[in-house]
């Protein structure tokens, strides 16, 4: 298939094993909504909704930084991303593929975009945190959240390719995946680009854009992506970026994370990467309200108080360091697993 459309289905795609056309596909569907376990019911939803007459898909962001939205996404426009992931990670039909993320959300759904039109055999679970408990076959291609990765570090050697998004990965993470011999990429996505438009190897600084994608900054120095095969308009982020060449970019952190303490704008995301290795509890930075310095710089700690010792902010500069450090029992999260700072916050003020 050079150019498919979203009503094609690859003849070598399977889904548990079986061979499924698109009207095999709709009455397995109907199946999974009158029978199924809540995940399958949300397979069978997608799967109706994508053999439907409408040219679109709506689909609801994650609400990392404030209230989930649904927004509209076209069929094709997800093809078009299907095309470039298989390019990109060079998957052939056949490739066997593991899809254990929620497919209420884009991630979850575009596994099986992928499948349906670059023809892979893809096996779907419930979307756990160790997918691969009692589960001893290989594949060729999976797509994790951290979680999922840092649960199954012990199974690794099943996996070729693993993209891990969601979330950023901990740098304990990152050294362990390193040991293993599968290909472990980190991918920059957002549902309004049809998930993943860049990837880098773990332990690189730099992300690579697929092809067909251009990038560029803003006066923000925020991320532009010009991506005319996933999105009609040029999409302005929040994600605050070094550009390394036309096609590469180092991420530094969220722009409306930015903190001004005292005339000095620091990224929370860069100091929580000083912090990775020596705190082993969820943390984040973030800037509260100050009368002297406008917003102080606050460390926040998912769990039980204990003592840290003084030594775990030597790499920081001067600036960098804790005005204050919170204790919170349970951090609350968003369905997919991200950190809801501004709520955190915003119960203290």
């Amino acid at each position: 298939m050079l150019n498919p459309n979203y009503l094609s289905v690859h003849n070598k795609f399977k889904l548990n094993g079986f061979h499924f056309n698109a009207e095999d596909l709709c009455r397995v569907a109907y199946s999974f909504i009158k029978e199924g376990e809540d995940f399958e019911k949300h397979v069978g939803d997608f799967i109706l909704d994508w053999f439907n007459e409408k040219s679109y898909i709506e689909i609801a962001t994650s609400g990392t930084t404030g209230n989930p939205k649904i927004i509209k996404v076209e069929k094709q426009a997800m093809v078009n991303s299907a095309i470039a992931t298989g390019n990109f990670f060079d998957l052939m039909p056949g490739n066997s593929a593991l899809n254990c993320l929620p497919v209420k959300y884009i991630a979850g759904k575009m596994m099986f975009v992928r499948a349906f039109i670059l023809g892979l055999d893809m096996d779907f679970i419930a979307p756990k945190s160790t997918p691969l408990k009692r589960n001893d076959k290989n594949y060729d291609f999976v797509a994790m959240v951290p979680l999922q990765a840092e649960n199954s570090l012990s199974q690794m050697n099943q996996i070729k390719k693993l993209i891990v998004g969601g979330v950023r990965m901990s740098s304990a993470l990152i050294n362990n995946l390193k040991k293993s011999k599968t290909e472990v990429y980190e991918t920059y996505s957002m549902t309004e680009t049809v998930t993943h438009i860049a990837a880098k190897k773990i332990g690189e600084k730099a992300f690579s854009v697929f092809p067909n994608i251009e990038v560029s900054q803003d006066n923000r120095n925020c991320l532009v992506i010009s991506a005319p095969n996933l999105n009609v308009d040029k999409i302005v982020t929040n994600d605050v970026v070094e550009m390394v060449s036309a096609n590469q970019f180092i991420w530094l952190g969220r722009q409306d994370n930015i903190i001004n303490s005292g005339g000095i704008k620091l990224i929370p995301e860069q100091i929580e990467t000083k912090l990775s290795s020596k705190i082993n509890k969820r943390f984040f930075v973030a800037g509260v309200p100050d009368d002297t310095l406008g917003e102080k710089l606050v460390l926040f700690i998912e769990g039980n108080k204990y003592v840290l010792e003084a030594s775990i902010f030597d790499e920081l500069d001067k600036y960098e360091k804790p005005k204050e450090i919170k204790f919170i029992s349970n951090f609350p999260e968003t369905e997919t697993g991200k950190v809801k700072r501004n709520e955190i916050v915003s119960s203290l003020l």
